[in-house]
């Protein structure tokens, strides 16, 4: 039986009022970071979505925004689906439908990606389909190319604060960053990434943490080899099979 979740209240929008509202609407223009506005580049988001400090995009994903357009037009997407996007692990899940038969999933994983990437895609990958859950697997990439559990976590207050800014009723689980073969020297670090969005996830209604993890270690304490292709890194059919038995039971139906 899946859970349901209260509906989250709208939050007010403070406006400045008196003499001081043209100066400070001059500051948030100054301080919001530019992005581009191509087709398939970032959307513009306001000053206040982007009050956390969040880098640019890892790197251009116009070819990714196109082809999740393409798919668009091809096949529309259902009403009101349940989103996974994030990097490869989501990217090549191979049978993301048939492991969720009956709801309305809907793959929008980009591979190689970071959070932040999907904050600043967040418009293509998951707000125009105004989803009912939006489900984020990112971080892996993150820590492999240097940021911080800290900068993990920031982008990911990020990514929420957006989703939920024009979606504020959205229900939002972030699958923890999984240990692999290839990156077990990372093992500390995605630790720390991990613990520390659970415990952010905790303080946040309609935030999950989903613990894949734990039980992708063997019994000393080490990536389960045997969940994993052999690049050591992207995940067999038993580890996909492993995520759809601890993933499934936060899904969220109508």
């Amino acid at each position: 039986m899946q859970t349901r979740f209260p509906r989250l209240p709208k939050r007010p929008v403070k406006r400045a009022a008196g003499p001081c509202s043209a100066l400070l609407a001059l500051f948030m223009l100054v301080a919001l970071p530019l992005s581009p506005g191509c087709h398939g580049g970032p959307q513009a988001v306001s000053a206040s979505v982007t009050a956390p400090a969040i880098d640019p995009v890892s790197r251009d994903w116009t070819a990714d925004m196109a082809r999740f357009a393409d798919e668009d037009a091809a096949a529309p997407p259902p009403p009101r689906p349940i989103v996974f996007t994030g990097s490869s692990s989501v990217r090549l899940w191979p049978a993301l439908a048939r492991d969720f038969a009956g709801l309305p999933v809907l793959n929008r994983g980009f591979g190689g990606s970071q959070v932040r990437d999907s904050f600043w895609h967040a418009e293509q990958v998951a707000l125009r389909y105004r989803p009912r859950q939006v489900l984020v697997y990112a971080g892996d990439n993150d820590i492999d190319a240097g940021r911080t559990p800290a900068q993990v976590l920031s982008d990911f207050q990020a990514l929420v604060e957006r989703l939920r800014r024009d979606l504020p009723d959205l229900r939002i689980s972030y699958i923890a960053i999984k240990p692999s073969p290839l990156r077990a020297a990372q093992l500390p670090r995605q630790r720390e990434a991990n613990a520390l969005v659970r415990d952010w996830a905790a303080t946040r209604e309609g935030v999950d943490f989903i613990d894949v993890f734990t039980p992708m270690l063997d019994a000393k304490g080490q990536p389960d080899a045997s969940l994993f292709i052999g690049d050591r890194l992207h995940m067999n059919a038993n580890g996909y099979a492993l995520w759809r038995g601890i993933v499934a039971p936060y899904l969220r139906e109508e």
